[in-house]
């Protein structure tokens, strides 16, 4: 697996302001996440299977405030994301095209964690590519072209482009996993806590 199994536990800051948590756990090619704010009753919730290259190969999110509960189920194959959103009783049927390397980014740290560990072991400094991207609020997804590269020579530091304007400064530890996220809007994501497994 490109990263270690775990349970991990993120911050989410701005101007030194807790406004949200996230708590991932990858076990045995799945992930399980939840994002929440620090204040509110919305929570954002993705599990995800990977096949053996580490590729998303099952998705299924969920989007909840209060009584409104959204949830969408997505599946990769045959170089398209496909599946449908739910919500107030409505279904609609989705599908977007997957990029060169099938990389899938549904707006966690994992994720992200997940597309730079494939470059690294690509052998990669710098990347530019189409993803397919589910927006957290709508769940709906669409195919977007990102970027990433390495900081100077330091391997433990990138720049990811997640779209146009928008950039983040992130800081990985040897094992690949995300230990600091600092986006243009000065918001900032810090890992926590990690519990190891295996």
């Amino acid at each position: 697996m490109l990263i270690a199994d775990g349970e991990l536990r993120y911050e989410i800051r701005c101007a030194g302001e807790l406004i949200a948590v996230e708590d991932e756990t990858l076990a045995a090619g799945r992930i399980h996440a939840v994002r929440r704010p620090a204040s509110g009753s919305n929570v954002y919730e993705v599990e995800a299977e990977l096949d053996d290259a580490g590729l998303i190969r099952r998705v299924v999110v969920s989007y909840s405030r209060g009584p409104f509960t959204r949830n969408a189920t997505y599946e990769a194959a045959d170089n398209f994301l496909r599946g449908n959103v739910g919500a107030m009783g409505g279904r609609n049927n989705l599908t977007t095209k997957l990029g060169r390397y099938g990389e899938v980014d549904a707006d966690l740290v994992i994720f992200r964690a997940l597309t730079i560990a494939h470059i690294r072991e690509r052998g990669q400094t710098r990347w530019t590519g189409r993803v397919a991207a589910i927006d957290p609020n709508t769940l709906v997804a669409a195919t977007s072209k990102q970027s990433c590269r390495q900081r100077g020579n330091d391997p433990h530091v990138w720049i990811y482009e997640p779209r146009m304007g928008d950039s983040e400064e992130i800081e990985i530890d040897d094992s690949g996993l995300v230990i600091r996220r600092r986006d243009s809007r000065g918001i900032e994501t810090i890992l926590v806590s990690k519990t190891s497994r295996g």
